[in-house]
């Protein structure tokens, strides 16, 4: 696992492609968790990006990962990008991995990110509390254990207006019992 720094350099690579071709995108995941949470390792960083406009845009956007030290299958993208899948891009320079989701998991989300300083000096695109904590929801119910503490720190420092919108968008996933179970649990001690 790298501390979250360490992907100051290969986030900006990727974003820079993303803007250049204006394809909207937000970091989710675990930095997203970091940001709205506990400070925490992370292996990769996840972004979603705008499915219509890399669609709109693939060879461009082929082309131009093409002329970065990213590592990745031309086919792995565009199925991911066809099917709404997920694909990776490999820093080779910093060794480090981005987990590219070419959909919103949560219907909107894209339009809800917020502007966080995820760097020193730096604001990017970060899902919205909201939308994280129902993402979280979503892997909980897949059976990720990681993402039940993520879950209990996300509610725990949210506002009360993040509250009401956190249970609201659970509620509309069928997710309303689950968080209640989860933020009833006890946070086991770090390891």
């Amino acid at each position: 696992m790298f501390p979250i720094d360490a992907f100051r350099e290969t986030l900006c690579k990727a974003i820079d492609i993303f803007q250049s071709l204006e394809i909207r995108f937000h970091l989710t995941g675990g930095i997203a968790t970091i940001a709205y949470g506990e400070p925490r390792m992370t292996q990769d960083v996840d972004l979603v990006i705008d499915n219509r406009a890399v669609s709109r845009q693939l060879e461009s956007f082929l082309e131009a990962l093409s002329r970065t030290d990213f590592l990745f299958g031309e086919a792995a993208v565009r199925t991911a990008v066809d099917q709404k899948g997920m694909f990776q891009l490999l820093d080779t320079n910093e060794a480090l991995k981005l987990d590219v989701y070419p959909r919103e998991l949560i219907p909107g989300e894209l339009e809800r990110s917020e502007m966080l300083e995820v760097f020193e000096g730096m604001h990017v695109p970060v899902a919205c509390r909201a939308d994280v904590a129902v993402s979280k929801l979503v892997w909980i119910s897949k059976g990720s254990h990681k993402s039940r503490r993520d879950l209990r720190q996300i509610v725990r420092l949210a506002s009360e207006s993040e509250k009401n919108a956190i249970r609201r968008l659970a509620g509309q996933f069928g997710l309303q019992d689950l968080l209640d179970e989860t933020l009833a649990e006890p946070d086991e001690p770090i390891e």
